[in-house]
């Protein structure tokens, strides 16, 4: 019986399921990329798409990261917060910058009384380059928004140098 040109053959057995393997592997790689302990959350993140108030309310902050010719520039978004609220610090080559945000809110009317108290703190954690100097990193806070600004040294640190050999 003659066949169209159009007409594929039905796959059969394990030969079908072969262009599944790589959803599948996708499929790991985007839940092995969760924190680990994301899934030990009593509600994970069922709770936003029921209580829509709390959908804004971020864990870490909206970062945004800038190379400039002289400088680097780490701006990070915290709104409702205030500078006695964050905490910034530089060790071992790393920047931190560490928060905690506490938030009240109280309606009353007539027939119902809503409160709501929303408490979190954050740390986002970044690798320094090495042509930053560190003792002149300074931060600016200004309605909501941390601005940071890391720096350049004129030479940076030379990564690589050659050893001599001795000979005995």
């Amino acid at each position: 019986m003659p066949t169209k040109p159009e007409e594929k053959a039905i796959k059969r057995g394990t030969e079908a399921w072969i262009p599944f393997e790589g959803l599948r592997t996708e499929i790991d790689r985007l839940f092995d990329d969760f924190p680990p302990n994301f899934w030990s959350r009593p509600l994970g993140m069922a709770v936003t798409r029921r209580a829509p108030f709390l959908s804004n309310w971020a864990v870490a902050p909206a970062v945004d990261l800038i190379e400039r010719e002289k400088n680097y520039e780490i701006t990070a978004e915290l709104p409702g917060m205030e500078e006695k609220d964050v905490e910034i610090s530089v060790s071992n080559g790393t920047l931190t910058i560490r928060g905690e945000k506490q938030e009240a809110k109280e309606e009353k009317e007539k027939e119902y009384v809503l409160s709501e108290r929303r408490f979190g703190s954050f740390r986002r954690t970044f690798k320094i380059p090495e042509d930053v100097k560190t003792d002149d990193v300074a931060a600016t806070f200004s309605k909501g928004v941390l601005t940071l600004t890391l720096p350049k040294t004129e030479h940076p640190r030379q990564n690589e140098r050659k050893i001599q050999i001795s000979t005995d």
